[in-house]
């Protein structure tokens, strides 16, 4: 099993930046992916970004394209989304994610950003 503590988030107004980050412990060594997905009021939770973490891949939502950066510190088992430019539709509850190849996908409790306009 693998534990998730994020932290960041809070609020900004828009066009301002935040950060966010995550660290995971526990059984790391068979986790593949991390990454971030947000659920906003009334709506489908959705992925913003992942990276690979042997790799350094990443894939991101197209709505976040060029605003949006994670990163990763495979030292500290941390991953960064640096997050600029925010928009008001930015804002949602961000959790981090952690894809074990052996128990499949992890969540953490979820961070609020809160975008003003």
């Amino acid at each position: 099993q693998v534990q998730l503590a994020e932290s960041g988030g809070g609020l900004v107004q828009a066009g301002g930046s935040l950060r966010l980050s995550c660290t995971v412990s526990g059984r790391t060594f068979t986790v593949y992916t991390m990454g971030w997905s947000r659920q906003a009021p009334g709506q489908e939770r959705e992925l913003v970004a992942h990276i690979i973490l042997s790799g350094g891949g990443t894939t991101y939502a197209d709505s976040v394209k060029g605003r949006f950066t994670i990163s990763k510190d495979n030292a500290r088992n941390t991953v960064i989304l640096e997050m600029n430019n925010l928009r008001a539709e930015d804002t949602a509850e961000y959790y981090c994610t952690a894809y074990d190849t052996t128990t499949g996908q992890n969540w953490g409790q979820g961070t609020q950003v809160t975008v003003s306009s």
